[in-house]
């Protein structure tokens, strides 16, 4: 499967992989951010995807990232729709509670995983079939 990708700002980098099948593309910073402690910041990859009908692209945080500084993604997974073509943002969250994070253009910041999706069509239905687990919510299957 072919993902054509826009570049839109100077400098950008496509989506790579960092190792021979890895299921995420590593996204890179297209511009420079300071997230203080407790802080987000919303940093553009200065790229636009094109995901293939029945795909949705999930934007990832990188392992590394949050072992190392503490960094998170607000809405993670971040989710592109196949009809999306504005630029790809990464909304990272510094959850360190005294550094601030530095984020340099070309570096890493997230990932993107391509994936199949189903287009369920929701009906109402007047009650809902048994199942093992039944209304049973956080916390139902025990520590």
């Amino acid at each position: 499967m072919k993902l054509p990708v826009a570049i839109l700002k100077e400098g950008a980098r496509l989506p790579a992989r960092a190792h021979e099948g890895d299921a995420g593309l590593d996204l890179h910073a297209a511009e420079a951010a300071h997230i203080g402690p407790g802080e987000r910041w919303s940093v553009g990859t200065g790229i636009a995807v094109e995901i293939p009908p029945g795909h949705a692209g999930l934007v990832l945080p990188r392992s590394g990232l949050a072992r190392e500084h503490g960094i998170a993604l607000v809405n993670s997974p971040g989710l592109i729709d196949s009809g999306y073509r504005g630029e790809v943002r990464v909304l990272l969250l510094n959850t360190d509670p005294a550094e601030t994070f530095r984020v340099e253009p070309g570096d890493r910041i997230a990932q993107l995983v391509i994936a199949p999706i189903a287009l369920a069509e929701p009906v109402e239905a007047r009650e809902l079939s048994e199942s093992a687990r039944g209304a049973g919510g956080f916390g139902s299957s025990g520590r």
